[in-house]
């Protein structure tokens, strides 16, 4: 069977699993249905083969087993794997989700905003309707007020009056769409600074929530009802392994199922896992709205210093302080919106624990729970601290002992099994006690463990592989421990959410081990290279020559209707070299000046007629000089 036809099957499977629960009463998401599938095949109890071709019984056996298991109403195991399939599919960092929320948020505004580029408004009605959408637009994206509150619409109009007159709608409707597109996010950031500026100033804020002062309420709140969830978890999770503990050591306690303690078990410490993942991102949210506030506080008191109840101040000097503004309030926004989100993943996660809190009440516990002592994790941690692994015990191949004063970055260590204590999960059949790195990590094959106590990391040491099948094996009658413990490298199923979270991140190696050296520095002082320097004159002489022409060259620029808010054009040219050409001879030709003598224009004398004869006396050129030198007139 070809990977496109298992595929096709594994849908079909799932489809029809999601159907036969629909009909039953029970509507449950392919994901979960999938989940399911890979934990019934996965069971050794089930007798599935994973390496070769399900029949048509076997099919039906896998529908029926899968129906079966997500129809069981009351199974802690089945609520713990809901659990986590709904948290994989809620919940994300926080850049991803302020990522989500602007995406969602700009998609829900690009009606609005199209309708405003792509307006062809030419009369004074349909320029006005189109200031009005401008106005509503401003409002939408800011999130300060609503766009149906007349007072709100007047407001924000004022404001964007004063920085963007209606008379500029002619300039703005001869820009292009993204340039709009951009002009219009400016404006809603500035007239939001204008806004809050005036709030601060007790001349306006209509609609505006005090957004800095509810966080300050809810932030604490919804810390104290993390932590008291947590407190909570953790006192059921106390008791439910001291009863497991007791009960492996005398199991005589009749009407408790060992079976039922294991599930819940793991059902409270997943819920602790998701209740701390909580915390932390509120506690994140609590430190960033500490910052949020110092900054809107210096922002605001820089404003009113550039103001000083002045008619008229500069635009480049306030605007950016606005638009600065505006974007410390879209961050306390997304730190509410945020807020929210994990207020109702709290929430959404309870009922996944109402099962085993119903079975297993307070008032049934107590009563099993007489003459056993129930300790906590600090208490375990507390009794083990004196407690450390000789190394000279265990010298074995591929087996190294790790502690907190020889190993740098010793608490960054990724412990397998989420720091559990690997011997017991393995001995005890899916029993989960923290373990205490303080003891002793080991390291084997590049994994690291920690145990629960001396005794058990020295048993753990003598068969390692032994330990980590019997954990492979306990993944396999209860799959949600294979999100819980992170055994995703040894099971193809849900990536947990902390692999997503941390991609990209390296994890830093523990350092035992140190080379160090020293060497003396080749060049001591700083070298200083001149990039405009050239050893060719020529080349000097070149550039000279090229600054010199430069003098001498005219820039010619037009500017017509057209280009009116367009950028400017500059076009510069060199003007045509002249060409010379030289030979080897330089030569030329000349000839004779013509000259010509007249005789006889004085007369003849008295009674004698005047009789004018015209001589010529142009020189041959072919005669010698001193031959035309002789018969020049006037010399003898």
């Amino acid at each position: 069977m070809s990977r496109a036809q298992a595929e096709s099957v594994i849908k079909n499977i799932i489809r029809e699993i999601a159907q036969e629960c629909a009909c039953k009463g029970q509507a449950v998401s392919e994901t979960l249905v999938a989940f399911m599938v890979k934990a019934v095949v996965l069971d050794p109890a089930n007798e599935f083969n994973v390496d070769r071709t399900l029949t048509k019984d076997d099919v039906q056996k896998l529908i029926r087993l899968c129906v079966d298991r997500l129809m069981d109403a009351r199974s802690p195991a089945l609520d713990t794997v809901k659990m986590q399939v709904y948290f994989d599919m809620n919940y994300t960092t926080r850049a991803d989700f302020l990522d989500e929320h602007r995406r969602v948020l700009e998609s829900r505004l690009l009606p609005v905003i199209r309708e405003i580029t792509d307006s062809r408004a030419r009369t004074r009605e349909e320029l006005e309707s189109l200031y009005r959408k401008i106005v509503s637009a401003v409002l939408l994206r800011s999130g300060l007020g609503s766009p149906t509150d007349i007072a709100v619409v007047r407001e924000a109009t004022a404001a964007l009056q004063s920085v963007f007159p209606q008379t500029e709608l002619g300039t703005f409707m001869t820009l292009t769409k993204r340039e709009k597109e951009r002009q219009l996010t400016e404006l809603t950031m500035i007239v939001t600074g204008i806004r809050l500026f005036n709030k601060e100033c007790g001349k306006g804020g209509e609609g505006i929530d005090d957004l800095p002062a509810i966080l300050n309420e809810a932030v604490p709140a919804t810390t104290q009802s993390v932590d008291e969830e947590i407190q909570s978890t953790l006192q059921s999770t106390y008791k439910y392994t001291a009863l497991i503990e007791d009960m492996l050591k005398k199991p005589s306690k009749e009407g408790l199922s060992i079976q039922l303690l294991k599930e819940a078990l793991i059902n409270t410490r997943q819920h602790e896992t998701f209740l701390r993942i909580i915390l932390s991102d509120v506690i994140s949210c609590a430190h960033q709205v500490e910052q949020l506030e110092n900054q809107l506080g210096t922002r605001m008191e820089q404003l009113q210093a550039t103001v000083q109840s002045k008619t008229a101040v500069p635009t480049a000097q306030v605007y950016p302080q606005f638009i600065h503004l505006a974007q410390l309030w879209s961050s306390f926004q997304d730190e509410m919106v945020l807020l929210s989100v994990l207020s109702n993943i709290l929430a959404s996660l309870e009922p996944f624990t109402r099962n085993h809190k119903e079975q297993l009440s307070d008032e049934i516990i107590n009563l099993y729970l007489e003459g056993v002592e129930v300790l906590t994790d600090e208490e375990r941690i507390e009794r083990t601290s004196s407690e450390r692994i000789n190394p000279k015990d265990y010298r074995a191949e591929n087996r190294d002992w790790l502690f907190s004063d020889t190993t740098k970055n010793f608490s960054r260590l990724l412990l397998q099994y989420r720091g559990y204590c690997a011997y017991t999960l393995g001995k005890c059949d899916r029993l989960l006690v923290p373990g205490n790195p303080e003891i002793g990590v080991l390291r084997f094959r590049e994994h690291y463990y920690a145990f629960s106590s001396k005794e058990a990391a020295y048993k753990f040491a003598e068969n390692p592989q032994e330990y980590i099948a019997l954990v492979a094996e306990a993944a396999k009658k209860s799959p949600e421990l294979i999100q819980l413990l992170e055994l995703h490298t040894q099971f193809s199923t849900i990536t947990p959410y902390s692999q997503s979270r941390d991609a990209g991140k390296m994890i830093e190696k523990p350092i035992t081990k140190c080379d160090s050296g020293s060497q003396t520095d080749t060049h001591i002082l700083e070298s200083n290279i001149v990039k405009t320097y050239a050893w060719n004159e020529w080349e000097l002489r070149r550039k000279a020559i090229k600054l010199a022409n430069l003098r001498t060259k005219v820039t010619h620029a037009m500017q017509t209707n057209g280009s009116n808010m367009r950028r400017d054009n500059e076009t510069q040219v060199y003007l045509p070299k002249e060409q010379d050409t030289q030979t080897k001879q330089d030569n030329y030709s000349n000839v004779s000046k013509p000259q010509t003598f007249l005789h006889g224009l004085r007369g003849g004398g008295t009674g004698l007629p005047t009789n004018m004869l015209k001589v010529d006396l142009t020189v041959d050129v072919s005669e010698p000089k001193i031959v035309r030198e002789f018969m020049v007139p006037g010399k003898k």
